[in-house]
């Protein structure tokens, strides 16, 4: 794929995320009249495009999360194959993900209070329990969704404030379990002890690497990275969780004790939803007297990254042209 050539009714401007499976493009999409709009496009990488498990990876991310229309979700709206290949059209979002906001924190040597990684959990909590709860839209069967890669890479915060899941990629229901070969999939720093397991899943597995993000949020530190893949699987099954003071950041015991809960290692000790994790990250920004706004976190972001937020603005301003 190669940005300023058309791609069908898009024209690819620039690659803007890359992973395991497939490539983002931030593209102009154009219309009858002069119509033109930024979207996001995802194809599968190149060298994946033959494989047969990932096409149906793809189509499944795709079927998946065309069901789900909430503020905290990345929308979905189109899939399709162009040029032999298969791409899903996406809602743009102007911003960063949550793992280089964490990066550009770390080079600043500094930390996320804990009060906007609350804000932040509150906003991923609500997007989780719509997907958890959702109801296919034809038949009104739960469709019981378990995302089973929350991770700072897949949670994005917009300019604006606005926070997002994003990449449904590996998401399954909880009535379909096979994962072909006993492959582990998900990033292993933030799987749950019954993933790294091979155990059935349900929306539990979520909250707990939820948990893991949380806690990375404050501390900088994910709790269970060891010196290998190994070594991080078996601490996610068995070690205790690190005290944040650990690592030289002071937070509130009532907010390191809503993560460590988080962070159970029998489901059955963490917080049985979505929801009522994020109730309890409400109640204890109420504790507090005050909680982060949507505008808080835009100040934030753009204080930390105002260079890159002007070179958006111009790409962006360049796909409406």
């Amino acid at each position: 794929m190669e940005p300023g050539k058309p791609f069908g009714k898009y024209v690819l401007l620039k690659r803007i995320a890359v992973g395991g499976m497939g490539e983002v493009y931030l593209a102009q999409k154009r219309g009858p009249r002069g119509f033109s709009m930024p979207v996001a496009i995802k194809v599968i990488l190149p060298y994946l495009g033959s494989s047969q498990r990932f096409t149906e990876m793809f189509f499944n991310e795709a079927q998946l999360a065309a069901q789900l229309n909430h503020p905290n979700i990345v929308r979905v709206y189109d899939f399709g194959l162009i040029e032999e290949t298969y791409f899903i059209e996406m809602e743009y979002v102007q911003g960063e993900n949550l793992a280089t906001v964490i990066d550009e924190l770390a080079r600043r040597k500094a930390r996320l209070p804990d009060l906007f990684a609350a804000k932040i959990g509150i906003d991923v909590c609500k997007g989780l329990d719509y997907a958890h709860t959702k109801r296919d839209d034809l038949s009104g069967e739960p469709l019981n969704i378990i995302h089973r890669d929350i991770s700072p890479q897949n949670i994005l915060i917009s300019y604006n404030g606005e926070v997002k899941i994003t990449d449904f990629g590996i998401a399954k229901r909880a009535d379909d379990q096979k994962t072909k070969g006993g492959m582990l999939k998900g990033k292993y720093s933030y799987m749950s002890p019954e993933q790294v397991l091979s155990n059935a899943l349900d929306k539990r597995s979520d909250i707990f690497s939820l948990g893991v993000v949380l806690y990375e949020m404050v501390t900088g530190v994910r709790p269970f990275d060891r010196r290998s893949d190994y070594l991080t699987l078996e601490a996610i099954k068995s070690a205790p969780v690190p005290p944040m003071r650990k690592f030289g950041v002071e937070v509130d015991e009532r907010f390191e004790a809503i993560v460590a809960r988080a962070l159970a290692k029998d489901p059955a000790a963490r917080f049985p939803s979505a929801r009522v994790f994020r109730r309890e990250l409400e109640a204890y920004l109420q504790e507090r007297h005050r909680r982060p706004t949507t505008i808080d976190l835009d100040t934030f972001l753009h204080d930390m990254f105002e260079e890159k937020i002007a070179e958006k603005e111009a790409i962006k301003l360049l796909s409406q042209a």
